[in-house]
């Protein structure tokens, strides 16, 4: 059976139409629009995937959505996503109610995970972990051949790890989390503040961005690419943050598998290659014995191929 899956994000969302074999048969992305309300965002995804589907070969029987944000296992509805705005929406609900197919909806970095476990990287391995570096940071953890979800359904929000103690504040209640020293919207951050600080050492990124204020990780992944100094210093740096959080989660998962993905990752591919050295060198010896780290294998379709790969699976189960 074919199904679609969705990657909901803070700034874009992903879908894909996916045949039983993995295979992508049609994609599309287009801006979230978050600031319109939850109402029109989930009216935009109901239509896109209409869309999606009209003409398929054989008919859509599941649809799965990965959200940038927690979710609740029983209703698939989502409790929290501060990158969204939102709190307590009915997602699954809703577009069920939209459709009328079948919806399961997960974690955004989850359904990154269950694509990358499934169809990509991190295929035949039973313990893994995925880190998605995009806008902000998530995990997903797949431990003995099953995927962890936790007694909340909260399990691998990785990017809130602490790494410095009352460091940057962070969008959840914390402070000093992994997400905001490697996230994405982050590294735009720290890449603006570091040109304010030294607007000479910073002239190539103001020029490649149209201004200042315009400054962003992608901006950072452009002057890298060309050896500017500062861009390099930034992301040496953001290779340093990440292994501290990486040496943690080693330890605390010993995974025989570390996928890095997301856009930040796709942006800067040396960041691997840049951090895994500190983290065989300083998490603990047993951890990283046999441990592999390398980039995804799904690129931005990642999220939306896993999301249609639990649809199926959740689906599967119901008809049993």
């Amino acid at each position: 059976m074919s199904t679609i899956g969705v990657d909901l994000g803070g700034t874009k969302v992903g879908m894909v139409l996916l045949d039983e074999s993995g295979r992508v048969l049609k994609s599309h992305r287009y801006a979230t629009r978050s600031e319109d309300g939850p109402d029109q965002v989930i009216a935009g995804i109901a239509e896109q995937a209409s869309e999606l589907w009209r003409g398929a070969a054989e008919h859509v029987q599941a649809l799965g959505v990965g959200v940038a944000g927690q979710v609740e296992k029983e209703t698939g509805a989502v409790s929290f996503a501060p990158n969204l705005g939102w709190t307590n929406v009915p997602l699954r609900e809703s577009l069920e109610e939209a459709l009328m197919v079948p919806v399961a909806v997960t974690n955004d970095v989850r359904a990154v995970t269950w694509g990358e476990w499934q169809y990509g990287a991190g295929r035949g391995v039973d313990d893994l972990v995925c880190v998605f570096i995009g806008t902000g940071v998530g995990g997903g953890i797949v431990a003995g051949g099953r995927m962890m979800e936790g007694f909340n359904n909260s399990a691998g929000e990785l990017g809130h790890i602490t790494i410095v103690s009352g460091g940057r504040d962070c969008n959840c209640p914390n402070r000093g989390c992994l997400e905001v020293y490697v996230g994405g919207r982050y590294i735009g951050e720290r890449a603006r503040e570091a040109v304010d600080a030294d607007p000479q050492a910073g002239s190539r990124l103001v020029a490649l961005a149209g201004g200042a204020d315009r400054i962003s990780s992608a901006t950072v992944s452009k002057a890298y690419d060309e050896g500017d100094r500062l861009a390099r210093h930034l992301v040496n740096e953001t290779s340093r943050y990440l292994a501290d959080g990486l040496i943690s989660i080693v330890n605390a998962f010993n995974p025989s598998l570390l996928i890095l993905g997301g856009g930040v990752t796709e942006g800067i591919p040396d960041l691997a290659s840049l951090t895994e050295p500190a983290v065989r060198a300083r998490a603990l010896p047993a951890a990283v014995e046999s441990l592999r780290v390398v980039n995804g294998a799904l690129g931005e379709e990642a999220g939306a191929i896993g999301a249609a790969a639990l649809a199926r699976k959740t689906q599967g189960e119901a008809e049993r």
